[in-house]
């Protein structure tokens, strides 16, 4: 670290402060640190409140500031050490381009003093010194829009060398010593990228930097046309980690700007994008595979809330930006294949004497089929957020074999089952589903009963399952039905609702609506006709005798 002197001018004193500030081994002064920026740019302690007096540090005792030894590699002491650099911020009225400092005002005592003026009203200016003291041989003045006015002391060559911006604004003059920037929105960084063209290492400059200042130095290059650090940034860019979405989106977004414009930015981009072909679909199938044949309960559990969520997040994109129709036609191979298991696992349930077998035997079987029906419910979820459920009932619905060997295994094993029609009828009651008339029909058909003789355990045994919302979606799945299904599904429910009681699904709403429909509403409707006949003869003409 090194001892800089902050000069502030006023009637009649000057006040010295140490900065700490950074020496590379380059031997320049790197660009001051935020602090000083954002400090100068708030006015210092106003001149009508004077402040206590006290004595100065004892490091500033002497009339010269002694700098403070940095830490530097013994090979590069020597160039550190002869690299001084003055930063100094007065209040001159005006920011010279190429003009040294003024000498000090001369003090005045205090009934002689002039009407102050406030600090805020003064331009803030800093000088910066590059290269080896007293070899510059022009100047660079930046002109902010935070009110700075910042003297760059630089060497023509190495503008000229490490800039295409620089290069063409001095071709053009050729005996220019002094180049004014005016609008810089970033002076801060503008410093900093030129001090980053007398770098013999850009990249361990860059290293201890954030990626948001990196591309903030990244805009201020690509603005100078300085291409040694735009690819080091990139470099950086392309290694370092993006700390969520918010960062990537600016990184990409930056990045896609220099693309357009003819720079190499794929390095970078292939943290995002990939040239492999069918990458999406057969990555999708790979992973649901994986999670499909999966027994660890927990990670099975957390990746499928997982991937569920993701295709949601998915499926909230426009048509033209998914690829949903290529992934259907995979999804729906699984729920076959996971059928076919089903069945088989089924089949050997089913068998005479399967019950008698050790527990050692009719255990895994028990958990297979629970784990193939869980499969067959993360699926469907699948396809009910991407709006192509329609199909899935179809294929449950024709299920003929299933639901026949459904009653012959013990319940225990069987409920998972179902769980899974229950699902389906919560989805046809609530719109999710829309499969037709006769896929309805055959749902319920082949489907309802298997899960009224399941309902006493469904209710007691399975923690996830919803009562309410199970009866509603009968309910209502029932009265999309033609009335004369109604009529035939309700009473058989009525018969085993009345022997069973609440071991049953209860659809008494449904029946309600449905006897309504039945015997109420034909006759309001026949009331209506004779009321509209009756109206309709006394408003015509009488026949006159």
């Amino acid at each position: 670290m090194a001892e800089i002197r902050l000069t502030r001018v006023e009637q009649g004193q000057t006040k010295i402060k140490n900065v700490p500030i950074a020496v590379t081994p380059e031997g320049f002064w790197c660009c001051p640190s935020p602090v000083v920026f954002q400090k100068s740019l708030k006015a210092q302690n106003p001149l009508n409140k004077p402040k206590p007096f006290s004595p100065p540090p004892k490091t500033n005792v002497q009339k010269k500031p002694v700098p403070v030894p940095v830490p530097v590699p013994v090979c590069e002491r020597r160039a550190a050490a002869s690299a001084p650099s003055r930063l100094v911020l007065s209040d001159d009225k005006q920011c010279a381009t190429a003009g040294e400092r003024p000498p000090p005002t001369t003090s005045v005592t205090a009934p002689e003093r002039a009407p102050r003026q406030k600090i805020e009203s003064l331009p803030k200016k800093v000088a910066i010194e590059f290269g080896e003291p007293g070899t510059c041989d022009m100047k660079v003045v930046l002109l902010g829009k935070q009110g700075f006015c910042v003297k760059l002391s630089v060497h023509r060559d190495v503008l000229t060398e490490k800039s295409s911006f620089f290069s063409e604004k001095l071709s053009e003059q050729s005996g220019l010593s002094c180049l004014q920037v005016g609008d810089c929105e970033d002076v801060e960084i503008y410093v900093e990228t030129v001090g980053l063209m007398y770098c013999r290492e850009m990249k361990q400059r860059l290293m201890k930097q954030s990626v948001s200042r990196i591309l903030r130095i990244l805009k201020v290059a690509e603005f100078l046309g300085f291409s040694s650090c735009i690819q080091s940034c990139l470099e950086y860019l392309e290694a370092a980690p993006w700390v969520g979405e918010e960062e990537e989106e600016k990184v990409v977004s930056t990045v896609l700007k220099l693309q357009a414009e003819g720079i190499g930015v794929n390095p970078v981009l292939k943290r995002i994008s990939s040239d492999i072909s069918n990458v999406p679909k057969d990555t999708l199938s790979h992973i649901i595979d994986l999670v499909l044949k999966s027994n660890e309960e927990r990670g099975r559990r957390e990746m499928k809330s997982i991937v569920l969520n993701l295709l949601k997040e998915n499926n909230s994109l426009p048509s033209y930006a998914r690829s949903a129709d290529v992934c259907n036609d995979m999804i729906y191979r699984s729920c076959r294949s996971c059928l076919d298991s089903l069945l088989t696992l089924f089949k050997q349930a089913a068998e005479p004497g399967f019950t008698d077998k050790p527990s050692e035997l009719r255990d895994p079987i028990a958990k297979w089929i629970a784990l193939e029906a869980d499969n067959l419910s993360w699926l469907l979820e699948i396809l009910v957020d991407k709006q192509a459920g329609d199909e899935f009932a179809l294929m449950w619905a024709n299920q003929h074999e299933l639901a026949v060997l459904h009653e012959k295994l013990p319940i225990v094993s069987r409920y998972h089952v179902s769980c899974l029609s229950g699902r389906l009828y919560v989805g046809i009651g609530r719109g999710e589903l829309l499969p037709s008339k006769d896929t309805r029909r055959l749902l319920l058909q082949t489907w309802l009963q298997p899960l009224m003789n399941d309902y006493n355990w469904l209710q007691h045994g399975c923690r996830s399952f919803d009562r309410k919302l199970v009866e509603e979606g009968i309910g209502r799945t029932i009265l999309t039905l033609p009335l004369e299904d109604q009529q035939s599904i309700l009473l058989s429910w009525l018969g085993s609702f009345l022997k069973t009681g609440d071991s049953c699904p209860n659809l008494q709403r449904a029946f309600e609506v449905w006897w309504r429909r039945t015997f109420i509403r034909p006759y309001v409707e026949n009331q209506e006709g004779n009321n509209v006949s009756v109206s309709d003869s006394s408003m015509l003409p009488k026949q006159h005798e």
